[in-house]
């Protein structure tokens, strides 16, 4: 059961999420840096009271997520892209997660098409008791009637406080053998990827964003200035994601990075590699929340603006 102040703040953290991905239509630019967009959308995300849920995703072609900039990332919006722009934003914990591709190639306005109305036709037709597989049955066949493949690989997923992948998974094709149906009293992300490619993704060898892994028995056994940075880290996101230039502010970005080895090393936190479509082909991505309230009724949060 969600009370009434829960139920606003998802509620809030969707309306931010949707005023800041109306304005980013408008703002991104060919010839922009990406590190310049994160800081944008990130810093819009504070001056709206919220806060970033996840480090800005900024996946440009076959990359299909997880590409957050570093802090001297000097990658651009070039002509020709293909831009997924992934934004999460929580309110004490709760968290809206939404996303839209922004095409700068009129060649592949269709791609980003099909994962838009995957994403429309499946939201209309969630309720209480909706079968995810039935979810994922009109994503596959609305992306495959634009000659595209969803990425099977990638899903939506439930979410609970300070949680983005809360163990419930909303596929993007029919998935026989996923039993799952929405619930009352739960947040659920849908978000379509469609690809001109076979539909897998797999992991890069690179890594820009991570989350901790509270256990403090393992923590006490590493350095002092470790444990110190992992308990403000940890003070501030819990379990949420986090990027190492967030911090480059208070400490040296060097020292970042041999600290957050350690962690990883010692099962203290974990890595979200940067996601590339398997065959290399082009990624487009959509995605809104939705949340089941306690009489059922469908609230989409991040179309609350």
């Amino acid at each position: 059961m969600l009370d009434e102040e829960t139920i606003k703040k998802y509620v809030e953290a969707g309306r931010i999420a949707c005023i800041v991905k109306k304005e980013i239509e408008k703002y991104v630019k060919i010839g922009m840096k990406i590190i310049d967009i994160a800081r944008y959308i990130e810093s819009r995300i504070i001056e709206l009271h919220g806060l970033p849920a996840f480090p800005i995703n900024i996946s440009i072609n076959s990359i299909a997520a997880h590409y957050t900039p570093e802090l001297n990332d000097d990658l651009i919006i070039m002509e020709n892209s293909i831009v997924k722009i992934d934004i999460g934003v929580h309110v004490d914990g709760y968290i809206a997660d939404t996303a839209l591709t922004l095409i700068f190639d009129e060649r592949y306005k269709t791609l980003a098409e099909a994962s838009k109305e995957a994403l429309e036709k499946a939201i209309k037709a969630i309720g209480k008791g909706t079968r995810f597989s039935d979810i994922g049955n009109i994503i596959d066949t609305t992306i495959r009637s634009y000659g595209y493949r969803p990425i099977y690989n990638l899903s939506g997923h439930s979410m609970d406080r300070y949680t983005i992948h809360a163990g419930e998974v909303i596929p993007n094709f029919r998935d026989r053998m996923n039993f799952g149906v929405f619930k009352t009293g739960k947040a659920y992300a849908i978000e379509p990827f469609a690809s001109t490619g076979i539909g897998y993704v797999e992991n890069e060898n690179k890594v820009t964003i991570y989350a901790l892994k509270l256990n403090p028995k393992r923590l006490n056994k590493l350095s002092s200035d470790i444990q110190m940075l992992f308990n403000s880290i940890y003070n501030e996101r819990r379990t949420l994601p986090f990027a190492l230039r967030w911090y480059s502010d208070k400490h040296d970005i060097g020292t970042l990075e041999r600290i957050i080895k350690i962690l990883l090393s010692h099962g203290l936190a974990i890595g979200y590699p940067v996601l590339i479509e398997k065959s290399r082909g082009l990624v487009s991505q959509y995605e809104d929340t939705v949340l089941i309230d306690n009489n059922g009724e469908k609230i989409i949060t991040t179309d609350t603006c």
